[in-house]
């Protein structure tokens, strides 16, 4: 590898995922683990906690504007380094502006890859997100037309099998999103307005104890 210094880049999505380090510190530790395989030196590190949509746009990523100026002041041959290509943004046309700031990037989970791999990895991002959106609306439409109502289970159920019932009620929308993480997918579902069983917002152990269910695993599993 060509490069001895590099700019680490992280983001998150929320101020409490910021304050609290979820998320952070896995892409800490894969871009640490990068930086002593490969030899790097780690020169700055950028942390980007975001508050809502708009993550695409680079006048809303000042951490990131940061990172690129600094890659800049030190020299052409030191790039800025995340953890997943998602970290920089699943626009594909964001990611192609990025590249015309004459940075280069590298992504800890596919090191060798030029930037016209980049682009095309972005392009396949964007299209997943896309299909799971769409197959997640048309489960979601099937539901509805079938009459069967996504949130609360009556009160009066016994809790274990008003559980087991909500999860056969989720299985075909969760079914299309089972690639994805538990906290991608809680976010597709709260993005798509469905609540929890118990009409609130789903977060990651809740899609985890969900999936488990599912699968006939013990609600306390965490799934693979």
């Amino acid at each position: 590898m060509k490069y001895t210094q590099i700019v680490a880049y992280y983001r998150v999505s929320t101020g409490k995922q910021g304050r609290s380090g979820l998320g952070l510190e896995a892409q800490q530790a894969a871009v640490h683990r990068f930086a002593q395989a490969e030899g790097l030196e780690i020169v700055a590190e950028y942390i980007e906690v975001e508050t809502g949509k708009g993550h695409d746009a680079l006048e809303k990523r000042p951490q990131l504007n940061a990172a690129l100026a600094q890659a800049r002041e030190l020299g052409r041959n030191v790039p800025v380094v995340v953890s997943k290509l998602c970290r920089l943004g699943r626009d594909v046309h964001f990611i192609s502006g990025l590249m015309a700031h004459r940075v280069p990037f590298l992504v800890t989970e596919m090191p060798d890859a030029d930037p016209f791999m980049l682009h095309i990895r972005a392009a396949l991002v964007e299209e997943e997100r896309r299909r799971i959106a769409s197959n997640t609306k048309a489960a979601l439409a099937a539901c509805k037309a079938r009459g069967v109502k996504l949130g609360a289970p009556n009160a009066g159920q016994n809790k274990s099998a008003a559980a087991a019932s909500f999860a056969e009620e989720m299985r075909e929308i969760i079914a299309p999103l089972l690639s994805q993480s538990s906290r991608q997918i809680a976010a597709v579902l709260n993005g798509r307005g469905i609540t929890t069983s118990e009409g609130g917002q789903w977060q990651s152990a809740q899609v985890i104890r969900l999936v488990n269910r599912l699968k006939g695993q013990p609600s306390g599993q965490v799934a693979a």
